[in-house]
């Protein structure tokens, strides 16, 4: 899956990942939800470097479709909150 985190590029993830993924998406919505800054904060964090270190960056010339758009690491949290489906930002 390409996913584009915001003000940075695209990466490529295999989806054996999203397991790990959607567990800190869980903590990032429970986190928003309680209006916890300091714990969402964290987590958008933890799930981008998770994207980062997990993911294969794409040239910056590359021009492929993002099946799954992230926001930025200084996205706020009202931000964020028009990002979510009902699944938080990651579907599944």
């Amino acid at each position: 899956m390409i996913v584009r985190i915001m003000g940075e590029g695209q990466v490529e993830l295999a989806d054996s990942h999203f397991t790990e993924l959607n567990k800190l998406d869980d903590e990032l919505l429970e986190e928003m939800e309680a209006g916890d800054e300091e714990g969402f904060r964290r987590t958008l964090g933890a799930l981008l470097d998770a994207v980062r270190r997990l993911g294969e960056p794409l040239p910056d010339d590359a021009l492929e479709p993002s099946e799954l758009i992230l926001p930025a690491e200084d996205a706020t949290l009202d931000e964020v909150k028009q990002m979510l489906s009902d699944d938080g930002l990651i579907p599944g």
